[in-house]
């Protein structure tokens, strides 16, 4: 069963949004998306059980079966297009659209899945599951995305990701030095 998309949002959608949430979709594994009905797209996101600047900074919500209805997830465009800023400020965010919307889906998919489909994992270790599933996800729609960058940067990531440790070590060892700063 294909998942429905469907766009509640009074705001201006850059171009091919709905076209672009289905391929992003497609990257994910159906096993992951089994039970997920929809996917609604919405102003901001309006549910009682948040509290209301909570519910002002959320770009999505993970909406579980309950009963008959099917789980499905939900995403604030405000949250991921703010409308209120200057024009310079609002630049940035419409740049990175794609990217972000890709990750808020991406996080949602994982969300559902390790609370419904993986029994093997317990409470307090949704939380990283879901950032670790978010990020392998995003690596591999990048990579279906920009395939000539892939195919060039490829040879060169590992000594990149070693370059990133080492940073990190440095930084760490900073702050353990420093710990006002």
């Amino acid at each position: 069963m294909a998942i429905k998309i469907e766009n509640a949002s009074t705001a201006t959608l850059p171009r091919n949004t709905i076209a672009q949430i289905e391929k992003i979709i497609e990257t994910i594994p159906r096993e992951h998306l089994r039970g997920i009905d929809r996917v609604r797209l919405v102003d901001t996101i309006n549910d009682p059980r948040l509290r209301l600047p909570q519910s002002s900074q959320l770009p999505g919500l993970y909406h579980p079966r309950q009963g008959t209805q099917a789980a499905w997830l939900e995403i604030a465009t405000s949250v991921l297009l703010p409308q209120s800023r200057p024009f310079f400020k609002r630049l940035l965010p419409r740049l990175s659209f794609k990217g972000n919307l890709a990750s808020v889906i991406f996080s949602l998919a994982g969300q559902h899945y390790y609370l419904t489909l993986r029994h093997s994992i317990k409470k307090g270790q949704i939380e990283p599951s879901v950032r670790a599933y978010t990020e392998k996800h995003l690596k591999i729609w990048s990579e279906s995305q920009h395939s000539l960058r892939t195919r060039l940067f490829k040879p060169l990531q590992p000594t990149f990701e070693r370059w990133a440790k080492s940073l990190q070590r440095q930084a760490a060892k900073e702050r353990k030095r420093n710990p006002s700063a």
